[in-house]
């Protein structure tokens, strides 16, 4: 599998706090929209003048290419299109809130992938919790990359370099598994991570685990069952297996909230080992 064969992202959301966290989520960004040649739009919601902005607060882009060694040194703004093939647009907002904020620039620029920093047992950022997660959802309806800070990451923010050879997807009927399993697989390939295993884990009996196909041309499936708790069994099988990526399946834009705020894909946000991609359900 190439990374020709799917390239869903052709526009990449991170906002940012400018906190460290952040920082990590960044990288992931960026590598990604490198991997697609994408739009990247780095997002920052304050209560000042935009006039008034500090720039340099924001990720730098070109000093991160230049040290993965992808531009030379110095290189002009321009650069980075003309060169790498991506746009990058950084954008300071002002209003009451950071969801109203980030809500009116979705509205004008819809996006297909948000990547979000999040800060341990506390779930998101602190400015995406409660009530200010619900809307970004529901109006998103977009793949989520969610990068607990501590947590390791699969890009090595030194070089740049993708380090995917696990992938954890757990099963069960509901939401159907299938857009997770496949946004997987690709996302795997287009990182170009072709070696890597795609475990399908259903917590509960084994005669019970629903029947997913495998990708054409998916890199290696194994499947296994485990009785338990399921968010502990999730984050064990995470552990056992050193994964690099837990792909899960929302119940799509109506109900994704109900899934990531204090049901299991938030506790495994909290808790997970390495960055999650919550998918809608087709």
């Amino acid at each position: 599998m190439t990374d020709s064969a799917w390239q869903p992202f052709r526009s990449i959301m991170h906002p940012t706090d400018f906190s460290v966290a952040s920082e990590f989520a960044f990288d992931h960004a960026l590598r990604i929209a490198l991997s697609c040649k994408a739009m990247l739009h780095l997002l920052h919601v304050g209560h000042g003048d935009p006039e008034l902005a500090d720039w340099t607060a924001f990720p730098g882009v070109r000093r991160t290419l230049s040290a993965w060694g992808l531009l030379p040194e110095g290189s002009p703004r321009e650069a980075v299109a003309k060169e790498l093939g991506i746009y990058v647009s950084k954008v300071e907002m002002t209003d009451r809130g950071a969801i109203r904020g980030i809500l009116r620039y979705l509205e004008q620029h819809p996006t297909d992938l948000i990547v979000l920093a999040t800060h341990g047992r506390h779930g998101l950022p602190r400015w995406l919790q409660g009530s200010i997660a619900e809307p970004v959802a529901r109006e998103a309806a977009a793949a989520t990359l969610c990068i607990r800070h501590g947590a390791r990451g699969f890009v090595l923010p030194d070089s740049g370099a993708v380090r995917l050879r696990h992938v954890l997807v757990p099963v069960d009927h509901k939401p159907a598994p299938a857009a997770a399993v496949d946004a997987a697989a690709r996302f795997a390939g287009l990182l170009g991570a072709d070696d890597v295993v795609l475990h399908l884990v259903h917590i509960g009996e084994a005669g019970d685990m629903p029947a997913v196909a495998a990708p054409e041309g998916a890199p290696r499936v194994e499947r296994s069952a485990r009785r338990g708790a399921v968010v502990a069994e999730i984050l064990a099988a995470a552990d056992q297996l050193q994964v690099d990526l837990i792909a899960m399946a929302s119940a799509g834009r109506e109900s994704f909230l109900d899934d990531i705020r204090g049901s299991t894909t938030e506790r495994v946000l909290r808790e997970a080992p390495c960055p999650v991609l919550v998918v809608p359900a087709v």
